[in-house]
């Protein structure tokens, strides 16, 4: 959730650390603040804000008011303690002489607290974070390492920490447990942050922090230790995207920009995978006799990677006929699973950095579940702990809400149903060579559907007042919806839910009236006269439709819905590749009509790091 930046080296830092903070601002934008050091009083200086980085930029006149070569930021998703000026980080001690910036959560935060302010330790404010700086200093006496070993023995939970000491001006001290922190190694310079776009200005070698590590950053180098306080030497990565890959380029929104890349983000992702007629992995490799093995699938997400695991789920089983399961990284460790050596968990995440789903994957490593992930962002911590993993190549995505790393983790998870029905010998040559073609054509057709996109702005502009809409669909159909709704309702705030159409009469048909909107999806033309037919049964209950169809039966449609949006006709595998690109633009220009914040919607956060 939480964003957090440091810097140490020779040029003025807060300038820095907010740049830094901006790049990562998606991560959480309830509150702000730095802390660096303050040469001729020997102190911390810390400042910090409720709100929008720029409130806390605009009170340091963009850094130039704070004087110092070391510090560290956080840009803050609450969790414990509301939204206010006393509960943004940095938190100090009570001498002010620790400061820490901190993602993540304290479990046992309270019984800490307690013991802390019964040896009359004062608090401030409502944070777990503030137990960290105050146990810091009670145990602190001339060594900070040594303070924060006994401080990390004794907290419980998920952290990053970002930690300044007065007595220590030329050091930042960084820990990492469950959640993301990378180092970066610059000239003269040396950086902690949660995320490397946050860096990528200064420096583009990088390296990653494993739980129970502690870093030592100095102006001179990075010294790295393990939980025994053993020196470690770090592997340094070298990045090589271009910053301007995280800029808006030009356009209004950064969800708009990336929904715009989405065919070039499909060929990045691909092209490689496709010579010579087959499918090709060379990034990973599962034996033949592992394969004839497998009996069971299950594909663990959270969020917008959950819906490419129910699309992936009637993929996989249509095309291999081995069970599929999927399940909520949240919920995967507390249900049971069934899993043991002859089952493959398809783990998915776009940063590679959520909680539930790191969490359940070590679940299932446990359990001797062999490990696939798909991720987007390289050398993250669920790509580090997985036995395969599947990189999606989309580049950086900016926006809370996602769309061309679900669009790539959507075609990938597909194509590599296709190559294991080819390795189990489950598909036919025909139907093999079709769907691959398909692939290739992927991102031209995509390219067509964008190219209509002020069809699509002309519905938002006649439903954008709904309070309440409704998603329904067969199969594939259904699986798009869920996606389709959330998008809606993550940067609209209109309340929205997917349903599967045969399930409406059901109970959900009652809450249809004059004038709900009713979005029907119809692209699976194997289920089309179905689909129909709900169509027929919402409108006789006084339902304007909204549909999404095929080219091939937008007449037809036409003559029932309202309104309809189409998308070229494609092979089945890459249906809803290709159409929940008018549902993200209709939930973009949706939410731009209402005058919602886009790319930073209220209460959500980017990377979700805490459970």
């Amino acid at each position: 959730m939480c964003g957090i930046v440091g810097y140490i080296g020779g040029e003025q830092a807060a300038p820095i650390l907010l740049e830094g903070l901006s790049r990562l601002e998606y991560r959480g934008y309830d509150s702000a603040g730095v802390a660096v050091f303050n040469a001729q009083a020997g102190t911390l200086a810390v400042h910090k804000a409720k709100g929008r980085l720029q409130v806390l930029s605009d009170q340091l006149h963009g850094g130039a008011d704070l004087d110092s070569t070391v510090g560290v930021g956080h840009t803050r998703w609450a969790t414990h303690g509301a939204p206010s000026d006393v509960n943004s980080h940095p938190q100090v001690s009570r001498s002010g002489r620790i400061a820490v910036v901190h993602n993540g959560i304290i479990e046992n935060y309270a019984e800490l607290k307690a013991f802390l302010m019964a040896q009359g330790v004062p608090f401030t404010s409502e944070t777990d974070t503030e137990v960290v700086a105050q146990l810091i200093e009670y145990f602190y006496e001339g060594d900070l390492l040594a303070a924060v070993g006994r401080v990390l023995r004794r907290i419980q939970g998920a952290y990053a920490l970002g930690i300044l000491c007065a007595d220590c001006p030329g050091q930042i001290v960084a820990v990492r447990k469950d959640s993301p922190l990378i180092l970066g190694y610059g000239e003269g310079c040396h950086f902690i942050a949660s995320d490397v776009t946050a860096i990528l200005r200064h420096t583009r070698r990088v390296g990653y922090m494993e739980d129970g590590e502690l870093a030592v950053l100095t102006r001179e180098g990075i010294r790295c230790y393990n939980h025994l306080m053993q020196p470690i030497e770090k592997e340094i990565t070298t990045i090589d995207w271009e910053i301007d890959a995280a800029e808006k380029g030009g356009y209004e929104h950064f969800m708009f920009k990336e929904i715009m890349e989405q065919p070039e983000a499909l060929r990045r992702c691909l092209s490689p995978r496709i010579r010579d007629g087959e499918a090709v992995f060379e990034d990973f490799s599962l034996s033949e006799d592992y394969l004839k093995a497998l009996r069971r699938i299950y594909i663990v997400a959270c969020g917008s990677s959950y819906h490419v695991g129910v699309v992936g789920k009637y993929h996989l089983e249509r095309l291999t006929r081995i069970p599929v399961e999927v399940a909520l990284g949240s919920e995967f460790r507390y249900m049971d699973p069934i899993v043991d050596e002859h089952t493959l968990v398809i783990v998915i995440s776009q940063s590679g950095e959520t909680l539930d789903t790191m969490a359940a994957l070590r679940e299932a490593r446990r359990l001797g579940g062999h490990i696939l992930s798909i991720v987007n962002v390289v050398g993250s911590s669920i790509a580090r702990e997985s036995d395969q993993v599947l990189y999606t190549w989309a580049g950086p995505e900016i926006a809370v809400a996602t769309t061309k790393a679900y669009t790539t983790q959507l075609a990938l998870l597909s194509l590599l149903a296709l190559w294991l029905a080819r390795r189990l010998d489950t598909v036919s040559d025909g139907e093999y060579r079709a769907a691959l073609a398909a692939f290739q054509e992927l991102p031209g057709k995509m390219e067509e559907v964008l190219s209509r996109r002020d069809d699509i702005q002309y519905f938002a502009s006649q439903y954008f007042n709904h309070n309440s809409i409704f998603f329904i669909g067969r199969n594939l159909d259904y699986a798009l919806g869920l996606e389709g709704s959330l998008k809606l309702k993550e940067i609209s705030y209109i309340h929205s839910e997917a349903y599967a159409s045969g399930e409406l009469k059901h109970g959900t048909i009652s809450l249809i009236e004059d004038g709900t909107l009713v979005v029907a999806l119809s692209t699976y033309s194997r289920l089309f006269a179905k689909a129909m037919s709900n169509v027929v049964e919402v409108k006789a209950r006084g339902a304007d439709v909204l549909a999404l169809t095929t080219v091939n039966h937008r007449e037809e449609m036409s003559h029932t819905a309202d309104g309809v949006m189409t998308i070229p006709d494609v092979h089945a595998l890459l249906l809803p590749c290709l159409g929940v690109v008018p549902l993200q633009l209709f939930a973009y220009y949706v939410a731009l009509m209402r005058g919602c914040d886009i790319d930073k919607p209220r209460n959500l956060a980017k990377s979700v790091t805490v459970e």
